[in-house]
């Protein structure tokens, strides 16, 4: 049996081809017992319109990239399940590329993108202001966890979330503090460490500033042995995989944490969970926030010029095994 197509459904309804086309392109344009019709017998012959077709009707490629900016790291697989699910839902794929970190791939992977979406999220992304300002020039772009003021964006804000880890921290009797830093490319880094200062300066506890580090497990085992040179009984690490290699470190010097360290995370991925003793975090909002960045991106694809949107969404502090009684407290 060959193949259906726009040609044999308007045989068997007795319409013109270009009628088919309409009722799957521009529905509205048809009435709705033809429409009804058209469809039954699509259903009946099998018939799966051509995206790539449509897209020659529609000036669309129904498409949407996110670009992120490393893979490996397990903050990004719930919010590209998150992206992709919302994408979807919304009548559009998902092409998904890896910036490995670099800055002038970030921006490569845009132009490249350009001819093959209909607009871009880029996650975390390491470029400077103007190189990502001129990348979007003319496409549709959400930045997620970085704002810019002419392009929209979506940002997780952990500033009370950080509080409230370091009220935690200091209820249990620790007064001396270390902040391991995170990549000084990224804008979420330098935004949790304003926060964490903040917060040391308001509660008038001693803060030691170390790195930055990587966000990565051997970034976070380098972090471990800077913090073993301090007096610091706590430590903020800039995510939760840096965490790990934190603990890790201090497992294998045979520093108990939380008797002698005490460790908070940020981002509440699955390491968090699993990892012994369990990480005390802070919860970023995932689902909503891919959610949001594809509706964000959604809205200015279809209506292009319109003012940027800039949407910030909170974390929540959540205490597990990592925190403790400051060791002699």
């Amino acid at each position: 049996m060959s193949k259906p197509t726009i040609y044999s459904i308007a045989q068997r309804c007795g319409v013109s081809a270009a009628t088919v086309s309409r009722a799957f392109n521009r529905p509205e344009l048809v009435s709705e017992p033809v429409r009804e019709q058209i469809m039954a017998a699509a259903r009946e012959l099998g018939y799966q319109p051509s995206s790539a077709a449509r897209g020659l009707v529609t000036g669309r490629a129904e498409t949407i990239g996110l670009i992120v900016s490393d893979i490996t790291n397990p903050f990004f697989p719930l919010l590209v399940r998150a992206v992709q699910r919302t994408a979807e839902r919304m009548g559009s794929a998902l092409m998904l590329v890896d910036a490995e970190e670099s800055a002038a791939a970030e921006v490569a992977h845009v132009a490249r993108l350009r001819s093959r979406v209909d607009g871009v999220i880029v996650a975390s992304p390491r470029s400077s202001s103007a190189a990502l300002r001129e990348a979007a020039r003319g496409l549709p772009c959400v930045l997620l966890n970085r704002p810019l003021r002419d392009l929209s964006s979506v940002i997780c804000d952990n500033t009370s979330a950080l509080f409230d880890a370091g009220d935690h921290l200091y209820k249990h009797g620790h007064r001396s503090f270390a902040l391991l830093a995170g990549p000084s490319a990224s804008w979420a880094a330098a935004r949790r460490s304003q926060a964490i200062r903040r917060w040391a300066r308001g509660r008038g506890v001693e803060l030691t500033e170390l790195g930055p580090f990587r966000a990565t497990f051997k970034g976070g085992r380098q972090a471990g042995a800077a913090l073993l040179e301090t007096a610091a009984t706590a430590a903020f690490a800039f995510d939760d995989l840096t965490a790990c290699g934190v603990l890790a470190e201090l497992a294998g010097r045979g520093v108990a944490v939380p008797g002698e360290r005490s460790v908070v995370g940020c981002d509440d991925v699955l390491l968090a969970k699993t990892v012994t003793p369990s990480l005390t975090t802070v919860t970023a909002p995932m689902d909503d926030l891919g959610e949001t960045a594809v509706q964000v991106l959604t809205r200015q694809i279809e209506a292009p010029g319109g003012a940027p949107e800039h949407v910030r969404l909170p974390g929540v502090f959540v205490a597990r095994d990592s925190t403790g009684p400051r060791s002699g407290s």
